[in-house]
């Protein structure tokens, strides 16, 4: 976990990209704490019939990640997440290695608040998530 930022402390353009792996353990445990088991996530044979043609993660899974860089990295701790808008712009497979790219694009000094691009994209550099999200980043530490 790094040092939180505050407002003061970011600047517009400014960027923050993590890699998280895709496994079978972070497919499992979302399903465990969300129900979300459907089969094209588990099921080879299952997953080989749809669309796909093979095993995905939960869309949320990967929209997830970018609560946990939020509230962890970049602000980091103590941000509080108001909103997010998401566009799932193609799957994720088991095993693929996502990066979470974050980008300020406005500042909002008076009220606390940063407008950031979130973007996922898949070890071939290949977007596969899109959005913006708004959060508050920690207060100043004294």
């Amino acid at each position: 976990m790094n040092q939180p930022l505050s407002i003061d402390q970011i600047s517009l353009g400014q960027t923050y990209e993590v890699q998280i792996a895709v496994d079978e353990k972070r497919i499992a445990a979302f399903a465990e704490a969300t129900g979300d088991n459907n089969p094209i996530h588990f099921d080879d044979e299952a997953a080989a019939k749809s669309i796909f043609g093979r095993r995905v993660a939960q869309g949320m899974l990967t929209a997830g990640f970018l609560s946990g860089v939020f509230g962890t990295q970049f602000p980091g701790s103590g941000t509080i997440y108001l909103s997010q808008s998401v566009k799932f712009v193609r799957p994720v497979f088991l095993g693929d290695k996502v990066t979470v790219r974050m980008e300020v694009v406005e500042i909002m000094t008076g009220k606390n608040r940063l407008r950031i691009k979130t973007t996922c994209l898949n070890q071939a550099g290949q977007e596969v998530l899109t959005g913006e999200a708004m959060v508050m980043p920690p207060p100043k530490q004294a």
